[in-house]
């Protein structure tokens, strides 16, 4: 054979491997679709507003604490006792900010002769008042959930400064000692709320 019949034999192969390409079309490739279902994304929800927290916004100087991990659990205990009241994160601000008032979220046992009477608890609740048994009004869920009942009987604490609604709840000596954790309290009602 010469080399010019190797040659249109050649081209002849390529010619009818390319006809039959274009013709048939590629036998491998496809041509991708886009796929426009919805996607579900997971996202982290975002911590609560600021303004939803702190609706009046601070009143006097701020006072804040470090806390150890049994304050930071009985933050915790008090935010999810909030939810499962079915109250908002301004209540849980409220309640965190009485507790750090009475008790610096520390769940005080009788206190001898520094107690004031027979106080308990985060709240520093009474159960010579009628908040429940010494060992209720010293279980967090407990006090909390006690606490929130005496907020839902306030009418409009919603609106109200931490401090009047606190107050309300407590007839503390010093009503205007709340005010000063509300800051602190709305962080931890921040940091904790969807966590």
């Amino acid at each position: 054979m010469n080399t010019t019949m190797l040659r249109k034999s050649a081209l002849g192969i390529a010619g009818l491997a390319f006809a039959g390409g274009v013709l048939a079309g590629p036998a491998t490739h496809t041509t991708p679709t886009l796929d426009t279902r919805p996607v579900a994304v997971a996202v982290q929800a975002d911590k609560p507003d600021s303004g939803k927290l702190i609706p009046h916004g601070t009143q006097g100087e701020q006072s804040r604490i470090d806390l150890d991990d049994e304050q930071t659990a009985n933050a915790k205990a008090i935010i999810a006792a909030t939810k499962k009241s079915g109250l908002d994160e301004r209540a849980a601000v409220i309640s965190i900010g009485t507790a750090l008032q009475e008790s610096k979220l520390e769940n005080l046992g009788h206190l001898g002769d520094r107690n004031d009477h027979d106080s308990l608890g985060l709240f520093q609740q009474r159960p010579s008042s009628g908040w429940g048994t010494p060992e209720q009004i010293t279980d967090p869920i407990y006090s909390t959930t006690a606490f929130l009942k005496g907020l839902k009987q306030v009418d409009g604490w919603q609106d109200m400064p931490l401090t009047k609604a606190a107050q309300t709840v407590q007839v503390s000596a010093y009503p205007d000692a709340y005010a000063q954790w509300e800051k602190q309290a709305a962080d931890l009602v921040a940091e904790h709320w969807n966590s």
